[in-house]
């Protein structure tokens, strides 16, 4: 059966200009509630991917996500947000785009097009077996994507993937690929659209689940975030009087500062008690 690329097709409506924006609106809104339902179908696909990357994580390996455009964009914001909610060091969870950092504002023409630029990427980076390394790309025909996974098969590092077409190369290359087939999008080939929507909510899913695995979860709190801000601060701060029963704001704010994160003053408090 020959590779169809969904991503592609036409769009479902025709003559968007013609339209009100309510209309604009109300229709982009109906596809993207599609794309949750499509998530839920390839939840098992992703349990695995994560039982992979946690049983390395927790041997002492890394996360990367790889990338091109939209795709590259999503697995960076991704990993950058690992530090500040779960308190984890910045070099744990590593966002790759193709045509470098200054991709992420700018496009870098045919840059994702480059084959063997992805496993040089990834070599600054020293990776090895022991970490995990996850292809992003909607279309999952992203040659620097594409490339790089299949040089890391080579070289015995796990692979995973998160693409939106079924039967894509990307997907042969990876050792946990994740087919989410959101179908076309609202504008057609505008794969920003539902396609990010899907790679973003599965990127949620592996990052959290993660996270909740290496213990840096405690009931539904974030207790080992970073204090990167007043709002932050103030979170942590109703958290630890919660958790130890304390109803001093500030006497329980300044066990927070001097700790630096809830887990670490609990552990204080408890050895003070």
């Amino acid at each position: 059966m020959s590779f169809v690329r969904v991503t592609e097709q036409a769009s479902h409506y025709r003559h968007l200009e013609k339209m009100t924006v309510a209309e604009i609106l109300t229709n982009i809104n109906k596809e993207d509630q599609t794309v949750p339902q499509a998530v839920a179908k390839v939840i098992p696909q992703i349990e695995k991917l994560i039982a992979a990357i946690a049983d390395k994580m927790l041997a002492g390996g890394r996360l990367f996500y790889m990338g091109a455009g939209t795709s590259g964009r999503l697995g960076i914001v991704d990993a950058s947000e690992c530090p500040p909610t779960f308190g984890v060091p910045h070099g744990l969870v590593i966002g790759i785009i193709a045509g470098g950092d200054a991709a992420i504002r700018k496009a870098v023409e045919f840059a994702e097009d480059d084959r063997e630029q992805g496993w040089k990427d990834l070599q600054e980076f020293n990776v090895t077996e022991k970490d995990v390394v996850i292809g992003i790309a909607a279309s999952g025909t992203t040659p620097y994507v594409i490339g790089a996974l299949q040089k890391c098969r080579q070289e015995g590092v796990v692979t995973g993937s998160i693409c939106c077409n079924a039967g894509a190369p990307l997907s042969a290359a990876a050792d946990y690929p994740i087919e989410v087939v959101v179908g076309p999008e609202f504008v057609t080939g505008s794969t920003r659209m539902k396609s990010g929507t899907a790679q973003k909510l599965v990127l949620n899913m592996i990052s959290t689940a993660v996270m909740i695995q290496l213990g840096r979860v405690e009931d539904n709190k974030m207790v080992n975030m970073q204090l990167s801000n007043d709002k932050l601060v103030d979170r942590g701060v109703k958290m630890l009087m919660e958790k130890l029963q304390l109803t001093e704001y500030e006497t329980a704010k300044d066990l927070l500062l001097k700790a630096g994160s809830v887990r670490k003053a609990v552990e204080e408090y408890s050895k003070m008690a």
